[in-house]
C-alpha cells in the first residue's frame, strides 16, 4: 500500500522541470541525475551497442587483437573496411570497453573484449541474435502475436513444428552446446551428484551437459533423451568423447512418448522455459512416471524475478521466447507451483554463482 502512494509522488517529482533543474545544481542529487541519465541513454542506445559488438565479432576483431595490438591501418590490410572505417569502429568499441587504446594509434583487447575473445559461446550468441533482431523490428506486432513466421521459430523448430531435419537439429544443437559449459558450471557448482547412480538428461541436445557432468562424476551412468535427429547427433558426440560405455541415448518426443525408466536423477537444462505450462505439465508427469521412487528432478535455467538479474529473465527472455513462439520465463514460485501440481515434493532452490546464467531447482519424486 505504501508503494502505491510513494511511487506516484516520486514520479511526479522526477518529471517536474523545476525539480530536475534544482537537482542538477546540488552535488549529491547531481550524481544521481547523471547516473539515471546514463542508464536511460543505455536503454535508448542499446541496439547501437549490440551492432558495434556484432561488427567486431563478424570481423573477428577480438581474435586479432588477442594476438597483438593493432592500428586501424594494420586492420585495414586484407579487410572489408578501410582505415577510416576501422578507426570509427575502434573508437566506438573503446567506449564500450571492448577494446583499449595502448597509444601510438594501436588498440588491444578491452576489459569486456577479453571476455568475449576467451569465450566462443558469447560470440556464437552475438551472431545468433541477428535472428532475434529481425523478429523485434516491430515489437508491438510481436506482442500482439502477429509475427507468425518468426526467425526464431525457424531456428528452434522443435518448439513449434512436428518434425525437424537433421540439419536444423545440428544448427540449434551446436549453439546450445557452445553455451552449455557456462550453464553446466553453475549446475555442477550448486548440486552434488555423488549420491546418484544414473542421470537422464531430457532434451539433452548433443550431450554437452552430460559430458560436463561425466567429467565431474565418473561413477554416474548416463542417459539422454531427445528428438530422433538430435539423438543421432548425441550418439556421435558422446562416442567421440569416449563415453559410449557409460551413455545410452534414447530417441523420442516426450509429448507423445514415455520417457525411459531406470534413472534416479533426471535433469532439465534450459528446457522448461521453452514450453508453455500445459506442455511442461505433460513433461513433469512423464518424468514422475520415469523416475525411480525417491528420485530427484533437477531443473536449471534463467528465471524471472531473479534478484540483480531481472533484465535477463523479465526483459530478454520474455521477448526472446515470445519471438520463438512458445514458452515463457517463470519465477521460482511459478515453477514450484507447476512441480507441486505435478506431484513433486520438497521443492528446493539451490544457489548458483551467477544466477543470471541459471538458477537450480530440485524436487523429489516420492512414489
Amino acid at each position: 500500500m505504501l508503494r502505491r502512494q510513494v511511487l506516484p509522488w516520486r514520479n511526479r517529482l522526477l518529471s517536474n522541470p523545476r525539480f530536475r533543474s534544482l537537482a542538477n545544481r546540488i552535488w549529491p542529487a547531481r550524481l544521481i541525475a547523471r547516473s539515471q541519465a546514463r542508464e536511460l541513454f543505455d536503454i535508448i542506445a542499446g541496439f547501437t551497442y549490440t551492432q558495434i559488438l556484432l561488427a567486431c565479432v563478424r570481423l573477428d576483431l577480438f581474435s586479432t587483437l588477442g594476438t597483438k595490438p593493432c592500428s586501424a591501418a594494420d586492420l585495414a590490410r586484407d579487410s572489408q573496411l578501410d582505415e577510416a572505417a576501422w578507426r570509427e569502429l575502434l573508437l566506438a568499441a573503446e567506449s564500450l570497453q571492448l577494446v583499449a587504446d595502448v597509444g601510438r594509434g594501436e588498440f588491444t583487447l578491452g576489459r569486456l573484449g577479453a571476455v568475449v575473445a576467451a569465450d566462443r559461446s558469447i560470440q556464437a550468441m552475438v551472431l545468433h541474435h541477428d535472428n532475434l533482431y529481425r523478429d523485434l523490428v516491430d515489437p508491438i506486432a510481436l506482442l500482439q502475436g502477429r509475427v507468425a513466421d518468426s526467425e526464431l521459430g525457424h531456428y528452434w523448430p522443435y518448439a513449434t513444428k512436428d518434425t525437424i531435419t537433421r540439419e536444423a537439429a545440428k544448427q540449434y544443437s551446436s549453439l546450445m552446446a557452445a553455451s552449455q559449459p557456462m550453464v553446466a558450471e553453475q549446475v555442477i557448482g550448486a548440486f552434488d551428484f555423488t549420491p546418484f547412480k544414473t542421470i537422464m538428461d531430457v532434451g539433452g541436445g548433443n550431450g554437452a551437459f552430460l559430458r560436463a557432468v561425466a567429467a565431474k562424476a565418473p561413477h554416474l551412468s548416463l542417459k539422454l533423451f531427445d528428438l530422433p535427429p538430435v539423438a543421432d547427433l548425441a550418439r556421435e558426440a558422446l562416442a567421440s568423447a569416449g563415453l559410449s560405455d557409460r551413455a545410452t541415448v534414447h530417441a523420442g518426443d516426450f509429448r507423445a512418448d514415455a520417457l525411459p525408466s531406470g534413472a534416479d536423477l533426471i535433469s532439465l537444462i534450459r528446457i522448461a522455459h521453452d514450453h508453455n505450462d500445459d506442455t511442461v505439465m505433460i513433461l513433469l508427469q512423464k518424468i514422475r512416471e520415469a523416475l525411480a521412487p525417491g528420485g530427484t528432478l533437477l531443473i536449471a535455467e534463467p528465471m524471472a524475478g531473479t534478484a540483480n538479474a531481472r533484465r535477463m529473465g523479465d526483459a530478454y527472455f520474455r521477448l526472446y521466447l515470445k519471438a520463438m513462439g512458445t514458452g515463457r520465463p517463470r519465477t521460482l514460485s511459478e515453477l514450484s507451483d507447476l512441480l507441486r501440481r505435478s506431484g513433486f515434493s520438497d521443492v528446493e532452490s539451490r544457489p548458483t554463482a551467477i544466477p543470471m546464467l541459471a538458477r537450480v531447482v530440485t524436487a523429489q519424486c516420492d512414489t
